[in-house]
């Protein structure tokens, strides 16, 4: 298999305009002759089906919750990365570009990430002409503030919410083609399966999940837009209805999975309480703004914080990174808060906490400042812990939250399954081995308004009368498999819970492949998956049918993935020999950081699926740069 980018020709400033300026272009009137089908309706889905149906494409949009606004892009709280240098403080596309390209230590591909710099002061404007209410300041205009990763005020915000603000103005977006009837919405549905035909992508098979009604939708193209994998870990940041299933099928029809292993842990998580617990609370990086890190320096210290004198505090973000102190990038951050905790200096009952001090922020700009700006975080902490983070620090420990893998794509976001477009998390392409904080909603937003909408139509263009009927034989298959599959499920009426399993799952993930790795660990992983797949399709209960409302059927389908993709998130991290970014292999660092191996391992590993139980083959896509020298990742 040849894994062919597509890069454009031309400086690297340049590439953007003009692969625009010779792409194959569908002329208006055959535009409402194609068919797209578009399975996800957060900021990179739900942007990407308001923008093909404003521009004539009839759009079917897929989305699990009853509504697109439920999506779990409303998360990301912090803010949203634009080149608009408005702080005049020496930001540029080529600084955003430059940030990126190293926050993910220089595995990713240059070209995308260029264009994605260059497209940010794009989706400022168009947010704001959808009436988002960014932060502003006493003069009325836009105000930014700084996130991890970088020495400039580029991230632009609305409070805590600034996820929910972007998906509500995508909302209108597509409520608004939903009404001109160029889109049509299919909540409640879930996609289980790509179906091929001629060896292209033309359609999915969905179940819907209030009459268990197994459904085959034909289209032109299929776009995927599903988010990330994190919750193969069991504890993340990430919904509970957040999965890995359509991208997962996808890849079991041929759909290279590039850079599995890559997945960042979070520094700034609400601490585990118990083993009731299904997901973890984010709490923003923005808060690192005004919020100081530290820990006691004694081992053991169980003081009250207030009962610990400033010269027994250890400001270890500060001490190690004093060029970004406390903005850190979160796979530093993270690291080192593990590092103190293991030392045996963290904080809380069970010692894997950390404080996230804002006393001096409000000694210095009085609580009700802080309270403007962070005021829902702050309520949503006071909830949870039933603490005030505006009288004693909060309490924070790293926690999986995102993953930069994801199904391998070019540089037009198509997959090497012709007519499979994959955009947002779903796909692999702008954050290398650690994303930069404020960057996931800069992709979601630049995929679904502004590329996708460009480069999908030089597929399309050859495509015309080309389309299935959604009683083809191939989608006849394809349903046949999903009923079979999940009346596997349905039949087995074991012991175990479904989510006995997914817990069982998770430790293992956390324990060998999680925020730090080492060669034995891993293997011993890959001995434990296996078996306890195994175990999971012998003795897992999934109680009642599959023809009505079920969702221990819906979760059984996607925790049997997990294991899958367990498998090869282990794989592909036992097979990169180096650290770089979120992936820390324990045998390469240096003084405690990542040591890269650029001259082994300075490429795109993308995973072609062999059948479950065979060992994937492995495609390299070589790292190219044009533009910047590979350097030794340094924020001290």
């Amino acid at each position: 298999m040849n894994l062919d980018a597509k890069i454009p020709s031309g400086p690297l400033a340049q590439k953007w305009d003009n692969y625009k300026r010779d792409a194959k272009l569908v002329n208006p009137a055959n535009k409402r002759k194609y068919d797209i089908i578009v399975v996800g309706t957060g900021l990179a889905g739900g942007a990407a089906a308001a923008t093909l149906g404003e521009l004539g494409y009839n759009v079917k949009s897929f989305c699990i919750q009853d509504s697109p606004r439920r999506a779990h892009s409303v998360a990301a709280q912090g803010g949203i990365n634009a080149a608009k240098n408005y702080q005049n403080d020496g930001d540029s596309v080529y600084r955003l570009f430059y940030d990126t390209i190293k926050g993910g230590d220089f595995r990713a591909r240059e070209a995308n990430v260029y264009r994605l710099a260059q497209v940010s002061a794009n989706i400022i404007d168009q947010c704001v002409a959808q009436g988002v209410p960014f932060a502003r300041e006493y003069s009325g205009y836009l105000t930014n503030r700084s996130f991890g990763g970088a020495q400039v005020s580029r991230t632009f915000y609305a409070r805590g919410q600034t996820g929910q603000q972007l998906l509500l103005g995508a909302y209108q977006s597509l409520m608004r083609q939903v009404s001109l009837g160029t889109v049509k919405v299919f909540p409640r549905t879930e996609m289980l399966d790509l179906v091929i035909v001629n060896g292209h992508a033309k359609g999915i098979v969905t179940r819907n999940l209030i009459t268990g009604a197994i459904e085959s939708h034909a289209g032109d193209a299929v776009v995927l837009a599903t988010g990330g994998y994190g919750n193969t870990w069991y504890l993340s940041t990430y919904g509970r209805g957040s999965n890995a299933t359509a991208i997962w099928r996808a890849h079991k029809k041929g759909a290279c999975f590039a850079n599995p292993c890559y997945a960042q842990i979070h520094p700034t998580c609400i601490p585990v309480s118990g083993d009731y617990q299904s997901k973890l609370t984010l709490m923003s990086e923005s808060l690192r703004n005004d919020g100081r890190v530290w820990v006691p320096k004694k081992v053991g210290d169980k003081r009250a914080p207030g009962d610990i004198p400033e010269d027994e505090r250890d400001y270890y973000l500060e001490r190690k990174y004093p060029s970004y102190g406390n903005l850190a990038p979160r796979d530093i951050s993270s690291r080192a808060a593990k590092q103190v905790c293991d030392e045996g200096r963290g904080v809380g009952e069970s010692g894997l906490g950390v404080y996230l001090d804002f006393s001096a922020a409000i000694q210095r700009l009085g609580e009700a400042k802080i309270a403007e700006r962070y005021g829902n975080l702050f309520d949503m902490y006071h909830e949870i812990t039933g603490e005030s983070a505006y009288k004693v620090p909060m309490r924070i420990y790293p926690a999986i939250h995102y993953t930069m893998g994801g199904l391998w794509v070019d540089y037009n976001l198509m997959s090497n399954v012709p007519g499979l477009f994959v955009a947002g998390e779903a796909n692999f392409s702008d954050h290398g081995a650690n994303r930069l904080g404020a960057s996931a909603l800069m992709q979601g937003l630049a995929d679904g308004y502004f590329v996708l909408p460009n480069t999908i139509s030089g597929y399309l263009a050859g495509q015309l009368g080309k389309r299935p009927k959604a009683d083809a034989a191939e989608f006849k298959q394809a349903e046949k498999e999903v009923g079979d599959r999940l009346q596997k499920l349905l039949t087995i009426r074991g012991k175990r819970t479904i989510t006995d399993f997914h817990k069982q799952l998770g430790k293992i993930m956390w324990d060998y492949c999680g925020m730090a790795r080492n060669e034995a660990g891993l293997k011993k992983a890959l001995e434990l998956i296996p078996k306890l797949r195994e175990e999971f399709w012998k003795d897992v209960n999934v109680p009642g049918e599959g023809g009505d409302l079920n969702q221990s059927l819906e979760r059984a389908g996607r925790v049997a993935d997990y294991f899958e993709l367990a498998e090869l998130i282990v794989l592909d991290a036992l097979m990169r020999d180096e650290s770089c970014g979120g992936h820390f292999r324990e045998e390469h660092q240096e003084e405690g950081e990542c040591k890269r191996n650029d001259e082994q391992f300075a490429y795109v590993a993308a995973w072609e699926h062999k059948g479950v139980s065979q060992p994937p083959v492995l495609h390299k896509e070589p790292l190219k740069y044009e533009e910047i020298h590979l350097a030794t990742r340094s924020y001290k």
